[in-house]
């Protein structure tokens, strides 16, 4: 299917499937970073909005 595309492009289409593969990179990128985040990180930055003015200290924010 994809040797069909490769094999008959012309001007307009090379940016047709460049665009499609920056998408499914970054996609991907954005998928990896996702499920890397530890769950402490996630509940620190979603309490966030609800802090009081409460200024984190250095020791408690999370790299």
């Amino acid at each position: 299917m994809f040797k069909q595309f490769t094999e008959n492009i012309n001007g307009h289409q090379v940016y047709l499937l460049s665009s499609l593969g920056i998408f499914l990179v970054f996609f991907i990128v954005v998928a990896v970073m996702l499920f890397r985040l530890r769950k402490t990180h996630i509940d620190h930055m979603s309490a966030l909005p609800l802090a009081d003015g409460d200024t984190p200290t250095p020791n408690t924010l999370i790299p």
